[in-house]
């Protein structure tokens, strides 16, 4: 009988081992992924890898020389009018994540801690700006900052001014302000998702112990919420960089960003390379800048405990 038993285990072992590929965990787990992982690189890998083969050709006229050459990133780095607008581009981005995240902290915070049984309620009113483009709210704000110009202009009609005035619109004032409305919402929710995981009991023992509101928040609330921080950084500053519309719309000339002169450069078939260097140098810029925050951050959160 045992051995019987022992010829039935060991084919039973045999079939296991010889179960169909297709069956295999290993295999059903490649199955699931593989629609997401050719998506991911037909829409996001092969786009990016022709950008940066087109940023070592050369163009004459609207004839694309495929000889490999770095006159690109030399023009892209070297030259005053691009080198200026990126860093014009990454100090609005900067200026606009510290802004927007500074503004959206206390609005999560109160949501998370005051909010009560009506957090979704505030999460709801938050979203309804979005219910309309992002281009209406950007013309929105267009006519909002140039206001003062339109009651000016009506002033010189009536022989009260001598010239019309614009100071708050076209300028780069107008796209900081227009992309920090725009991003807030962008902001405000990882945060209060971050701040929603903060267990209350430390805040309380933190009290208990001696700390103050002010004491126990910087010691216990903020270093705990700073991924929320970190990732609300990152959602506004790197779409900001690039950003086409808002500079177009309410920037004019003084407000110009790096993704106009990208543009300009592919506009007509002008010069598809250099504005192919120009992204690739965007995007490693903006990526050693994320880091370098991040970084920074982490640090800063690791001394603060």
């Amino acid at each position: 009988m045992t051995a019987i038993a022992e010829g039935t285990d060991s084919q039973g072992a045999g079939r296991r081992h010889r179960k169909p590929l297709l069956r295999s965990e290993q295999s059903q787990g490649l199955a699931l992924i593989s629609p997401t992982l050719l998506y991911a690189i037909i829409l996001l890998v092969a786009p990016i890898a022709v950008v940066i083969v087109y940023s070592f050709w050369t163009q004459n006229y609207l004839t694309i020389d495929k000889t490999f050459t770095l006159e690109q990133y030399r023009v892209a780095l070297t030259e005053p009018i691009y080198r200026d607008l990126l860093m014009r581009s990454l100090w609005v981005s900067l200026l606009v994540s510290v802004i927007t995240v500074v503004l959206a902290y206390p609005l999560a915070y109160y949501i998370s801690f005051h909010g009560g049984s009506h957090k979704s309620l505030w999460l709801f009113l938050i979203t309804i700006p979005f219910w309309t483009s992002y281009l209406l709210r950007v013309m929105s704000w267009k006519v909002i900052l140039g206001y003062n110009g339109v009651l000016n202009s009506g002033l010189v009609g009536l022989g009260i001014l001598d010239e019309p005035s614009t100071a708050l619109l076209y300028n780069t004032s107008a796209v900081i302000i227009t992309l920090t409305h725009a991003w807030a919402a962008f902001a405000i929710l990882p945060i209060f998702v971050s701040l929603e995981k903060v267990d209350r009991t430390l805040i309380e023992a933190a009290k208990d112990l001696g700390d103050g509101p002010v004491r126990s928040f910087l010691r216990v609330t903020l270093p705990l919420s700073l991924p929320g921080v970190i990732s609300a950084l990152l959602i506004v500053m790197i779409p900001t960089v690039g950003d086409y519309v808002t500079p177009k719309l309410v920037g004019g000339k003084d407000g110009v960003m790096i993704a106009t002169a990208i543009e300009a450069q592919f506009k007509r078939g002008a010069n598809w390379p250099l504005g192919a260097a120009l992204s690739v140098v965007t995007m490693t810029v903006v990526t050693v800048m994320a880091a370098s925050i991040v970084f920074v951050i982490r640090q800063a959160g690791r001394r603060a405990r």
